[in-house]
């Protein structure tokens, strides 16, 4: 199945998804799950990069599940991780009497980042990896305030919000943040001065602001549509954070663990961050996220009394650690970052061409198997997304103002997979000219 591509048997979405998606409109808070007649389908089983929803329909999956699914959907090597711990020790008691394969794990990131000393929290989700960072530059500096950049995005969770930069997210409890980052460029891939203007604005932003103790930064931003810095940014950045002694924290939570062709996005340009948050892939599907941090500014947390300062129930989840010593093993084994590396110069050239020939395409960018089109409206945008759906294929909207259509599949989706995604791509947008 797994080298399989689309295969379409109902209307779209089917007739147990339009019944479950009724279902779920009853019983879910609101503003949850987006429900029309098109829209969504509901997933029933996935292995590879194919996903088969409730009605059979079979479609290629070019989300890779916000980014989730790097070695694949049902990795057989996760899957078995997953249930052989479940039925030896599901849950542990991660801050008081840990799990075996917790001490693993933590052994295990240790040795998976350049950082120097490496002390590691371990949580559920990315805004919690990034609000153990922030509290944690916070304890090391002493200074309250944060630096981060327009089109940020860090999760929803309030600590989170506060140094998120897409305004739709913010506006609505504005009045509950605290309102103490300062705002800056992030430089825009379409704008050949882009560096200079951000490091600039950067700079005088840090000096201008002694109480930043914190940069929080995406090294690829990938909400805001898959924006790709200019070469040169991230070690202007981390060269600015040394001069005014700012934490530097990096959120590789989508872009980490070999999707833009190398392990870690900030490997391109060799900088070694304060603190790395990885997430997404790192459970291969089970959550479980990390915040990584250099030994001297880990060390501004005291040592335990017995009461931590900061944990949660499922901390160390044993079947989460099962899960991500079994995924970073796949991503080893598999090449992950090779294939993204090796793949890229074929997406670039085919992203490139959609966009030469179609005037509804305002520009294309990404890295390793990361890719954006942005196109010249939301409207056009949500009606690829919509169409590719009809025919068997899932992408993910995204951009600030949701003008962008996010490229993300699985690394190991197969040559005839990824060949057939981009037909459906160019049949659509193709379709869409003609129709103007």
């Amino acid at each position: 199945m797994t080298d399989d591509l689309e295969k379409i048997v109902t209307a779209i979405p089917g007739p147990r998804s339009l019944e479950l998606g009724e279902a779920l409109r009853s019983h879910e808070s609101r503003n949850v799950t987006y429900i029309a007649r098109d829209f969504p389908v509901f997933w029933e089983s996935a292995e590879g990069a194919l996903v088969i929803d409730a009605d059979g329909n079979r479609f290629i999956d070019c989300t890779g599940a916000f980014g989730v699914a790097t070695t694949g959907h049902a990795n057989p090597a996760v899957a078995k991780a997953i249930a052989d711990q479940a039925a030896l020790l599901p849950h542990g008691m991660g801050d008081v009497h840990p799990s075996a394969i917790k001490a693993e794990l933590l052994e295990a990131l240790a040795a998976l980042l350049p950082i120097g000393n490496p002390k590691t929290y371990l949580c559920t989700t990315g805004a919690e990896a990034v609000e153990w960072a922030l509290k944690t530059a916070f304890l090391a500096t002493g200074e309250p305030y944060a630096l981060s950049f327009g089109g940020a995005y860090h999760g929803l969770t309030l600590a989170t919000l506060e140094v998120g930069g897409i305004p739709k997210f913010r506006m609505p409890f504005r009045k509950l943040l605290r309102e103490k980052t300062s705002f800056t460029l992030f430089p825009d891939p379409r704008d050949p001065k882009a560096l200079e203007k951000s490091l600039d604005a950067i700079g005088k932003t840090l000096r201008r602001d002694s109480a930043i103790g914190a940069v929080i930064v995406e090294p690829i931003q990938g909400r805001a549509g898959v924006m790709v810095p200019p070469d040169g940014f991230l070690r202007g950045l981390s060269g600015l954070c040394k001069e005014n002694d700012v934490v530097l924290i990096v959120d590789e939570i989508y872009t980490g663990l070999g999707r833009t062709g190398s392990m870690f996005a900030f490997e391109r340009e060799e900088i070694v961050p304060d603190i790395v948050c990885i997430g997404k892939a790192l459970g291969g599907g089970f959550p479980i996220s990390a915040a990584i941090a250099r030994g001297e500014i880990a060390q501004a947390w005291p040592l335990s009394d017995g009461e931590a300062l900061h944990t949660s129930t499922f901390l160390g989840n044993p079947m989460g650690c099962a899960a991500a010593l079994a995924n970073l093993g796949e991503i080893e084994r598999l090449g992950i970052a090779r294939i993204a590396a090796e793949r890229e110069p074929l997406l670039k050239d085919r992203f490139e061409t959609i966009a030469r020939f179609n005037p509804a395409v305002e520009h294309v960018r990404g890295r390793g198997m990361l890719w954006a089109i942005e196109f010249k409206s939301a409207t056009i945008a949500n009606t690829v997304v919509l169409r590719a759906l009809q025919r068997g294929l899932l992408l993910l909207q995204s951009g600030i103002a949701g003008e962008c259509v996010t490229f993300a599949p699985p690394p190991i989706i197969s040559a005839g997979q990824l060949r057939r995604a981009f037909d459906i791509v160019v049949s659509i947008v193709r379709d869409m000219e003609a129709a103007v």
